[in-house]
């Protein structure tokens, strides 16, 4: 700097020229210390690393008793999660928060989903347009322009609209910032503990971070949506003009996966991310085998994000299966089969009132059987279990060598057919035998000990008359006749 500060005095340029210049290059300086010192401030999640230094880092999955072993990949992050029954079939470093680039929009979209109706018309602010990069991700989309929801799904995931993604959260909250709030409080519903959002595309910022783990979780719920399915699965999609928006344009998805061009059978849907920290980042579902997976990617090179996707559903698809708990383990039953039932009987004509439910499973290593697997019985139920099934009363929790692999939910039966085709529900009564057992037994001993007053009473009665004693002898004749024919 100083040397170019002494030809511009040697030019005799005015002070005025020299002092504006120096004012920029000063600028210039502190802008690159600030952005320095928030590189430092930013913990493990800043830190690059190569590739042979993220190879070598642990892979937790693989300590696993019996568990297959998961591949060596060079991304610093890595997990493959069944998305029905939570199970992790793969897990490298996922609970280190790390930036989750354009990832992040599978979160505001997801709220999208969840918060608005797809004709929705959304604005396009000054903020939201000019409040991002002008040269980052964007549809280019104006001030006062206006589009459905759809479309900014469609913008949002296929284009990975910056400018989109701040339009639908004015929308949705009323502003960037308190749409920020429903990100982070929808987090902690999911139970993300790893995860802070500062904005809703995922631009850098040393307070917007989250792990793997959480953005599996995320995308568990984002994927089990069968409209954000069709969406996130989009190659290419076509803008067409409208009152609101003139332009006529196409948007190709970054996605590999999705593309085609690196083919794989079973692909649902995903989302690309990458920025100069944050590195290539992806999350990825697939479906087949009857197992629906998600693989997330952090912290990797390209083209490496998708080869290393590959290479983990293969792991995870070729090693492992699906169990369908109520056909195959016999371990473990309601403890009614004798004193619940339902509807007009209480033993026996209905069945049973407990079940497990028939579509629950557990993931397991095809080495493996259901009778490999501890359980115990839970009363607590998530959001989720009583979304799952209603009925649900408790749950049967299974884990293989300590590592959780699925549950079944304990539930009553549901609706039966009457004889004339309608359908009415099962009605539970709740029978104690060992309640029932003692009542009985107390009514003996009270029927006993008033039949035994009742006889006793009239022998000691003073009768008065020639007929009272007539009717007491026969009366007493009667009872002596029905007693010798009872016993």
């Amino acid at each position: 700097m100083n040397n170019l500060l002494h030809a511009f005095y040697t030019s005799k340029l005015n002070k005025f020229t020299i002092a504006l210049l120096t004012i920029i290059l000063s600028f210039s300086f502190i802008t690159q210390s600030v952005y320095a010192d928030e590189k430092e401030s930013t913990g493990d999640s800043g830190k690059l690393m190569d590739a042979p230094a993220r190879r070598e880092l642990p892979i937790e999955s693989n300590q696993i008793e019996s568990w297959p072993q998961g591949p060596a990949i060079n991304a610093k992050s890595a997990i493959v999660m069944e998305a029905k029954t939570g199970t992790i079939l793969y897990a490298k470093n996922i609970h280190e928060q790390l930036y989750p680039a354009s990832t992040t929009k599978i979160m505001t979209c997801l709220l999208a989903a969840e918060n608005a109706n797809l004709s929705d018309k959304i604005s396009f602010s000054n903020e939201a347009v000019f409040s991002v990069p002008h040269d980052g991700s964007s549809i280019g989309m104006d001030v006062g322009q206006s589009i459905s929801l759809e479309q900014a799904l469609y913008g949002i995931m296929v284009g990975s609209a910056n400018e989109v993604a701040n339009a639908v959260a004015e929308h949705i909250s009323g502003s960037i910032g308190d749409f920020v709030s429903l990100m982070n409080q929808r987090a902690k519903d999911l139970g993300c503990n790893d995860t802070h959002f500062s904005n809703t595309n995922g631009l850098q910022a040393a307070d917007h971070y989250t792990s793997a783990y959480d953005l599996a979780t995320i995308a568990r719920q984002f994927f089990d949506n069968e409209l954000l399915c069709k969406v996130a699965n989009t190659p290419r999609y076509h803008f067409t003009p409208t009152a609101t928006q003139p332009d006529d344009f196409y948007l190709n998805n970054k996605h590999k996966l999705i593309t085609g061009e690196v083919p794989y059978e079973g692909i649902i849907g995903g989302k690309t991310g990458y920025t100069d920290l944050a590195q290539e980042t992806l999350v990825t579902c697939a479906e087949k085998n009857g197992m629906k997976l998600i693989c997330v990617v952090f912290m990797e090179d390209s083209p490496e994000q998708f080869t290393d996707t590959v290479t983990l559903f293969d792991y995870a698809f070729n090693n492992f299966g699906t169990v369908n708990i109520a056909d195959n383990d016999s371990r473990y039953m309601p403890d009614d089969s004798l004193f619940f039932e339902s509807d007009n009987d209480v033993f026996g004509k209905s069945g049973t009132i407990l079940r497990l439910n028939d579509s629950d499973s557990v993931v397991l290593p095809k080495t493996a059987s259901i009778e490999d697997t501890e359980y115990s019985v839970s009363y607590e139920l998530t959001e989720k279990d009583k979304k799952d099934d209603p009925s649900a009363v408790a749950k049967v929790i299974y884990t293989y060598n300590g590592t959780p692999v699925g549950r079944a939910l304990i539930s009553y039966s549901g609706p039966k057919n009457t004889s004339n085709g309608e359908v009415h529900s099962v009605k539970p009564i709740f029978i104690n035998i060992k309640v029932l057992m003692i009542i009985a037994v107390l009514i003996v001993i009270i029927s006993f000990f008033f039949g035994s007053t009742s006889i006793k009473a009239p022998s000691n009665r003073k009768y008065t008359s020639k007929s009272d004693r007539i009717r007491y002898r026969r009366r007493k004749r009667e009872f002596n006749k029905w007693r010798s024919k009872k016993f």
